[in-house]
């Protein structure tokens, strides 16, 4: 099994912030994964660094692995990363990878990567997510209105906890705003890790008549205590576990939240988010996919306890530009791939071209 992978970094179209972090531009890492003159597509969100680490560490031990024994390339690559760290880089890397080994998996046997997988729903709920700090009240309207009044998706999300949870007044305003235009839709807020303990339950205390519905990250994903504190003072679900990229963080997370967020290009792949989906479900709890809506479609159509999909307005308008193959969600479900063989994408090569990342 050979691996090919090239990096792409995608500008934004409009600046983009949360309450922790901004960005103007975005980077896609590419793997694709052959065998007997077929291939599979995987990849992740990241630094072009996760390219090399495919090169020059991953790719060398799956070369002899025979495309059907995903395990075996898994557990091949995770030995490989060991001393390099696989949270991070190396994880993003590795994800990237897993991804791409399961659909060439599923094309070499002529089935979709969903069927593959086994499948508990043909279509997968996703929210709306956006509403970035770096928009004016205009801006953000046009998005919510765009998905909540013409797409027919019935929760979206904005991003709050603005300057480390300096600007609570604009945090508010703009939660306002958000219920002004979407009407009796599911509200959702992200803070990002922005707000201190107290200060994220005094927010949503200050919010009680806008009914939100999910916070997410109000503290530190790292201050596992202080998301139980918030968890249980607030009435919305308190989400977190994008930043995991193991079975042991979920593991220590699942006693804190509502619902565990998982992202398949950073966790492991489509191999661990299974097994973290697992964890979530032994504690009787519902999972959602982080970002990345297409390289979730097929691994969360097959997780009974899945809740949603993150329809992230950067990554899906990337995903449309640089794919064949992408769905809409119209109506507020996301059709899986049932019919094509694999996850029924294919790069457009000549359009991501420009921004491959030397």
């Amino acid at each position: 099994m050979d691996l090919a992978v090239a990096a792409y970094r995608v500008p934004t179209d409009a600046p983009e912030a949360d309450g922790t972090l901004a960005w103007s531009q975005t980077t896609l890492v590419v793997v694709h994964a052959s065998d007997g003159g077929v291939t599979g597509l995987g990849w992740t969100y990241g630094p072009a660094a996760a390219a090399e680490v495919v090169r020059e560490m991953l790719a060398p031990v799956v070369r002899t692995v025979d495309p059907d024994d995903v395990a075996a390339a898994w557990s091949a690559m995770r030995r490989q990363v060991r001393n390099a760290g696989r949270p991070g880089v190396a994880g993003l890397a590795l994800s990237a990878v897993d991804c791409a080994v399961w659909d060439l998996k599923a094309r070499r046997h002529g089935m979709s990567l969903a069927r593959l997988l086994g499948t508990a729903r043909h279509q997968v709920p996703v929210y709306g997510s956006g509403g970035f700090t770096t928009y004016d009240e205009e801006q953000q309207h046009r998005q919510l209105a765009h998905w909540v009044h013409e797409q027919g998706i019935p929760r979206v999300k904005i991003k709050i906890g603005e300057s480390d949870g300096r600007c609570t007044d604009r945090d508010l305003a703009r939660m306002r705003a958000a219920r002004r235009t979407i009407g009796d839709a599911e509200l959702f807020v992200d803070a990002n890790g922005g707000y201190r303990r107290k200060q994220a339950v005094r927010l949503l205390a200050a919010a009680e008549d806008l009914d939100v519905r999910w916070y997410e990250e109000p503290v530190s994903s790292d201050d596992l205590a202080g998301l139980g504190h918030v968890r249980d003072q607030v009435r919305a679900d308190v989400a977190a576990g994008e930043y995991g990229f193991d079975l042991p963080y979920f593991a220590r997370m699942v006693p804190y939240v509502d619902c565990l967020q998982i992202d398949v290009t950073r966790c492991g792949g489509i191999s661990e988010f299974l097994r973290a989906a697992a964890v979530a479900a032994a504690a009787g709890l519902d999972v959602s996919a982080h970002c990345a809506p297409h390289q979730h479609l097929a691994v969360a159509a097959s997780v009974p306890n899945l809740r949603h999909i993150e329809w992230f307005h950067d990554h899906v308008r990337i995903e449309g530009m640089l794919f064949d193959g992408t769905v809409t969600a119209q109506g507020g479900d996301a059709p899986v791939p049932l019919d094509v063989p694999g996850n029924g994408l294919t790069l457009r090569t000549e359009t991501a071209e420009p921004f491959r990342v030397a």
